[in-house]
């Protein structure tokens, strides 16, 4: 099983999804990436404060972040929106014929601390349950 953890721009919420679900997940059967539908050119990166408070818990995220490829979505077999800010109609309408799971995780400004300590604590979360139900 291969499964695509998605947010907008795949800098914070999309990310944290893979690295948590990589370090948990003890079935080599099933893989796990992430990619965003845009890119953000302005800031090309995962905030330096998501790393950190990634890091404290013992999980690192690694790579920059990477956009969608319409072609290669059916390469998935379970796409999970991360986000509140993504629309599932948008890979329905590319095709996708996989399975679509949507968490609706708000986005948060990389200044508010509160925020992204909160979204990441959801994530992992639902990451458990996720790992527990496959």
């Amino acid at each position: 099983m291969k499964i695509l953890f998605v947010c907008k721009h795949n800098k914070f919420r999309s990310k944290v999804a893979e690295a948590i679900f990589k370090k948990l997940n003890k079935n080599k059967e099933i893989k796990a990436k992430s990619k965003g539908v845009l890119l953000d050119e302005d800031s090309p990166y995962v905030a330096p404060i998501v790393v950190k408070f990634m890091k404290e818990r013992g999980y690192i995220i690694g790579g920059k972040p990477k956009k969608i490829k319409i072609n290669e979505i059916n390469k998935y077999d379970l796409l999970i929106i991360v986000a509140d800010n993504v629309d599932s109609n948008f890979f329905i309408s590319f095709g996708f014929k996989g399975k679509i799971v949507k968490w609706k995780i708000p986005d948060c400004d990389e200044t508010d601390y509160k925020c992204i300590k909160k979204d990441i604590d959801e994530i992992e979360k639902k990451i458990k349950e996720l790992i527990y139900n496959l």
